[in-house]
């Protein structure tokens, strides 16, 4: 059942949101080569506990950190651990916390150091993908319209959209209805309405969009090594669009 929040609601997701925005941001610039993803996650963790949080991920279905790191090829749920950041590699960090019992989830796609052109064309069309799903997300369109904005900036710009993972409700719960794939029909699905809270997440690669899970039981890669990147905001939809909750 999909819900609509009450403003007291939203009101607790853009405090949760807040939250994730400045861990992303903290993120971001500690990300240097040399840096260690156990590192990253350790800091991410007090961080958001000092803050009034509670880490999302941390234990969610056994998931064992608070952050999920993916690198390069890794679309998803990377755990953090020894590795070492790299000069050259893209990193997302995706983020969920917890406040006064609702939820805001956020992804970002970086560089380490200097990358190449491609990679950088990349992470700007999935930031853009993004931007066309939260602009879809109003009042009196279908989830489908969403769904088809965010596919075609991608693929018009030469880019194939993952199809196994998708985004999701939020609220409540971090997973929650509906289910959001990333490719769709526009003109279909549920009518959207205001205070419906939704995290849209274009996930993108340069090769095969077919993923796979490796033996961690966590980390999705893309089946055939290309690069892919993920971006994510928590939104509210109103009127004139999505109202991005995971922002400072």
């Amino acid at each position: 059942m999909i819900t609509c929040k009450s403003e007291a609601e939203l009101e607790r997701m853009r405090r949760a949101g807040r939250i994730v925005a400045e861990v992303l941001e903290k993120l971001c610039e500690r990300a240097k080569p040399g840096v260690t993803t156990a590192s990253l996650d350790a800091w991410a963790e007090q961080y958001i506990r000092r803050r009034g949080g509670v880490p999302s991920f941390k234990g969610y279905r056994g998931y064992p950190a608070s952050v999920c790191i993916s690198i390069d090829e890794e679309l998803v749920h990377g755990i953090p651990g020894r590795r070492r950041l790299r000069e050259g590699q893209i990193v997302s960090f995706d983020v969920g916390v917890i406040y006064e019992g609702y939820h805001g989830d956020a992804t970002v796609t970086i560089g380490i150091g200097e990358i190449s052109e491609k990679a950088k064309d990349l992470l700007r069309v999935t930031e853009e993908a993004l931007r066309a799903g939260i602009a879809a997300a109003r009042a009196g369109n279908r989830l489908g319209d969403v769904s088809h904005a965010i596919q075609v900036t991608a693929e018009s710009q030469g880019y194939n959209v993952v199809r196994e993972w998708v985004g999701h409700g939020i609220g409540k719960e971090m997973h929650e209805e509906p289910q959001i794939p990333n490719f769709g029909q526009a003109h279909r699905g549920p009518l959207l309405c205001p205070g419906m809270t939704l995290a849209l997440e274009p996930m993108l690669t340069v090769g095969d969009y077919r993923t796979r899970v490796l033996d961690d039981m966590w980390t999705v890669v893309t089946v055939d090594g290309s690069l892919c990147a993920h971006f994510e905001h928590t939104i509210a939809v109103t009127e004139d669009g999505g109202e991005i909750l995971t922002r400072l």
